[in-house]
């Protein structure tokens, strides 16, 4: 029969074990991976990483096409890059960025009014690989598929992140709980400050 000591040492063992386990599948998971063919592998357990925010029917072109239905967005971060983030203000490389896009829907099960999140509908990789890309940063589309192709830097997100993005090229405008800690850091885009009629930090 085990002692109080031996049942409370074999709990905390037990714990250490599940708390590396947890902390190895989350880490080792947000290293970047690419095929041969040089396309970006979604992570498969980005849903463990740091959610950051969620959008409702956003768009950036006052000309957006409508879609016929509502959408969210869930924007999720690698926990490494978070934590260089809290402490600098700014996205170190392998930076990873997952925008999960799922429909919104209305009825269903007890619920009468409102939304609640749906199916996905489309997955969006944003990655800073200093190495790799010239800009640094790099877009890439998912479908239904595991691993995705460059989208071309002549596409308008990058332009468009590039002019609009708090810090870094990243909207981190749209990030409640970190704005405030770019802001404290000095971090935030001239650019965007321009924008949105602050004067620019020293």
């Amino acid at each position: 029969m085990m002692t109080t000591a031996q049942t409370v040492l074999l709990l905390v063992v037990v714990l250490i074990a599940s708390t590396d386990f947890h902390q190895s599948v989350t880490e080792s998971d947000s290293t970047l991976q690419y095929t041969a063919d040089a396309q970006l592998k979604l992570p498969d357990h980005y849903r463990e990483w740091v959610y950051l925010t969620a959008g409702f029917d956003m768009s950036y072109s006052p000309n957006a096409m409508e879609m016929g239905h509502h959408m969210f967005d869930n924007v999720f971060v690698n926990p490494e890059a978070y934590r260089v983030f809290i402490a600098t203000g700014t996205w170190p490389d392998k930076t990873t960025f997952v925008l999960e896009g799922r429909r919104a829907e209305g009825k269903g099960s007890i619920n009468q009014k409102g939304n609640y999140q749906g199916a996905v509908m489309g997955i969006e990789v944003h990655v800073k690989d200093e190495k790799r890309f010239p800009g640094k940063w790099a877009f890439f589309g998912f479908g239904d598929a595991k691993s995705a192709k460059l989208i071309p830097t002549t596409a308008a997100c990058y332009s468009c992140h590039e002019s609009h993005a708090a810090v870094d090229t990243t909207f981190v405008q749209f990030y409640p709980t970190l704005l405030p800690i770019a802001k404290s850091k000095g971090t935030v885009a001239a650019a965007y400050q321009k924008e949105i009629g602050t004067p620019a930090q020293n």
